[in-house]
C-alpha cells in the first residue's frame, strides 16, 4: 500500500455522519491520519461515535471547509454534484476518492477479500463471518455497516491476510455510478440473494441482476463463490462464474437440516450434498438467518477451514446492533429494533420475531424511509408482510418530496389492505414518532413485543416508546 498518504496526513470526510463514512473515519484515525469530517445530519449514535473518537465534525457543507487544503478529500455517496464541498473539492483541485475507493486503499489493499453481497443478509452475513474467522484465529480485518457486537466496531483493520467487508450494490459516488462492491477486489463471494431494490437507482430487476453480474465476473479463477439457490435470479448470474461455486439452501449443494429454535439461539445440522457434517449453534433466530449462517459456514468449508474451525464463532456470535436488537423492557412490554426495509425482510424479520417470542402479541412498527419502500412498486409485498403482526403501525413517508407523488407509496391504502383481512382494525397509520409512541404507550399490554422497523433514525422512536410506557 504505498500509494497511502504519510502518516499525519489531513483527510476530511464529506457527510461523515453515515454508518459507513464514521467506521472509515475511525479506520483512518486509528491508521495515523488527522480526521475531520462535515454533515449536515448530525445526530446519535454516529456523531456520539465520532465525538469519542475524538473527530470534528462541521456542521453544514460549506467552501470553507476545505479551504486549509486537505490532502485527501473522501466524498460519501450521498453527497451530490452540486454540494458546495465538492464544488470546492473540484475547483480547488485537491485530491479526492471515492468511500469504495478508501476501504480498497485503506483497508484492504494486497490483502484476501472476502466479500459478502446480496439484497438481504449483508450486514450480518458479514459480522458473522468476520466473527468465525477472527475465533478461528485469523485476525482478519472486517468493514461492514453496522456495529457487530462482538467487536463493539463497525470495523477493524486486522493483522492476518483476510479482509472480510460488506458489498453494497448501491452506487459509488457521483463520479462513479458502478455499485460500491467492484472496488473491493473480491476473491471469495457470498451472494445472499438478488431481488429488485434500490428504486432511485436500478430501473428494474434486470437492471440489478447486471450489477451482480459484473462483480462476478471480477472473482478471479482461483476465488469462490457460494450463492443462495432460493433466489432464481442469483442463480442465474451466478452460473457465469469462472471460480468454483457452491450453492446453499434449498435444492443447493449445502443444506441446513433439523432446524431448531430454542431461547433465541438456533441448531441446524450443515449438510454437504446430503452428508451430515453435524449440529451448528448460532445466536441468531430466523429462517433467513439460518441461511445467513449456512453460507458463512459452507464458504468457511471452501476456503479451507475445517469444521471443529468454525464451530466456537458461530456459538459465540452476538448478533448486530439493529438487527432483531433487543433495547429494553418497560411494564411487561419488550422492545426490538430492527433495520428491515424492503419487504422480503420486513416479512422475514416479522416471522422470525413470532417464532422466537410465541407467547407475546407483536406490534409491527414500519417507517417507509428508503427509496424503495417509499415508492409503490411494493404495496401490495408490504402488505403481505406486515400482516402477519398482530398490531400494525405505519409511519409517514420519511421525505416525501423526494419521490414524485405518483410513485409514492399510499401507507394508508396499505393499512386499508391489511384492514380489510380482518373484522377488527388492526393497521393504524400514524405519522410521527411521539404519536406513536402515545398509541403504544396507551393500548400496549404486559406481554406485548414492540418490532420496529426502518434503515433510518426513526427520529428516536424507540426511545420514545420505552419512554413513554416507563411514564
Amino acid at each position: 500500500m504505498s500509494d497511502l498518504p504519510p502518516a499525519g496526513s489531513h483527510i476530511h470526510l464529506i457527510a461523515v455522519c453515515g454508518v459507513g463514512m464514521a467506521s472509515l473515519a475511525g479506520l483512518l484515525k486509528a491508521r495515523g491520519y488527522r480526521v475531520t469530517g462535515s454533515d449536515q445530519n448530525i445526530y446519535p449514535p454516529m456523531s456520539t461515535y465520532l465525538a469519542q473518537i475524538g473527530i470534528d465534525v462541521l456542521s453544514g457543507y460549506r467552501a470553507e471547509h476545505v479551504a486549509s487544503r486537505p490532502d485527501l478529500v473522501v466524498i460519501g455517496n450521498a453527497v451530490s454534484r452540486g454540494n458546495p464541498e465538492a464544488q470546492a473539492v473540484l475547483a480547488g483541485n485537491i485530491p479526492y476518492i471515492s468511500f469504495p475507493q478508501a476501504l480498497g486503499r485503506f483497508l484492504i489493499g494486497a490483502r484476501t477479500s472476502l466479500v459478502v453481497a446480496g439484497t438481504h443478509g449483508k450486514t450480518t452475513t458479514t459480522a458473522l463471518a468476520a466473527w468465525v474467522l477472527t475465533s478461528a484465529g485469523l485476525d482478519p480485518g472486517f468493514f461492514v455497516g453496522g456495529v457487530p457486537l462482538n467487536f463493539g466496531s463497525g470495523w477493524k483493520v486486522g493483522s492476518g491476510d483476510n479482509i472480510v467487508i460488506e458489498g453494497d450494490e448501491y452506487d459509488t459516488a457521483f463520479f462513479d455510478k458502478g455499485p460500491k462492491f467492484l472496488h473491493y477486489r473480491p476473491r471469495h463471494v457470498i451472494l445472499t440473494g438478488v431481488e429488485f431494490d434500490h428504486a432511485d437507482i436500478y430501473r428494474d430487476l434486470e437492471h440489478v441482476k447486471s450489477a451482480f453480474a459484473r462483480l462476478i465476473e471480477i472473482i478471479p479463477a482461483d476465488g469462490t463463490l457460494a450463492v443462495c439457490a432460493d433466489y432464481p435470479a442469483a442463480l442465474e448470474i451466478s452460473r457465469s462464474a469462472r471460480c468454483e461455486r457452491a450453492t446453499y439452501s434449498g435444492d443447493g449443494d449445502w443444506t441446513a437440516g433439523d432446524i431448531r429454535f430454542d431461547r433465541g439461539r438456533t441448531f441446524f445440522e450443515a449438510r454437504y450434498r446430503g452428508k451430515s457434517e453435524g449440529t451448528v449453534e448460532v445466536g441468531l433466530i430466523g429462517r433467513h438467518n439460518v441461511n445467513n449462517a449456512l453460507a458463512v459456514y459452507a464458504l468457511g468449508r471452501m476456503i479451507g477451514l475445517e469444521r471443529n474451525q468454525l464451530l466456537e464463532g458461530f456459538r459465540t456470535f452476538c448478533g448486530v446492533k439493529r438487527r432483531q436488537e433487543v433495547l429494553g423492557e418497560r411494564r411487561g412490554v419488550l422492545v426490538m429494533d430492527d433495520f428491515a426495509h424492503h419487504p422480503t425482510a420486513v416479512r422475514e424479520t416479522i416471522e422470525a420475531v413470532k417464532a422466537a417470542y410465541q407467547e407475546r402479541r407483536l406490534w409491527a412498527i414500519f417507517e417507509p424511509r428508503s427509496n424503495t419502500s417509499k415508492r409503490n412498486i411494493f404495496e401490495k409485498e408490504f402488505a403481505d408482510a406486515l400482516t402477519l403482526a398482530d398490531r400494525i403501525v405505519i409511519a409517514g413517508i420519511y421525505q416525501p418530496e423526494k419521490i414524485p407523488e405518483g410513485e409514492r407509496i399510499s401507507v394508508e391504502s396499505v393499512a386499508r389492505s391489511i384492514n380489510q383481512r380482518f373484522p377488527d382494525p388492526r393497521a393504524y397509520v400514524i405519522a410521527g414518532a411521539a404519536d406513536i409512541a402515545l398509541r403504544v404507550s396507551r393500548e400496549a399490554r404486559a406481554g406485548d413485543l414492540i418490532l420496529v422497523m426502518s434503515n433510518g433514525g426513526f427520529d428516536g422512536v424507540q426511545q420514545k416508546i420505552l419512554e413513554a410506557l416507563a411514564r
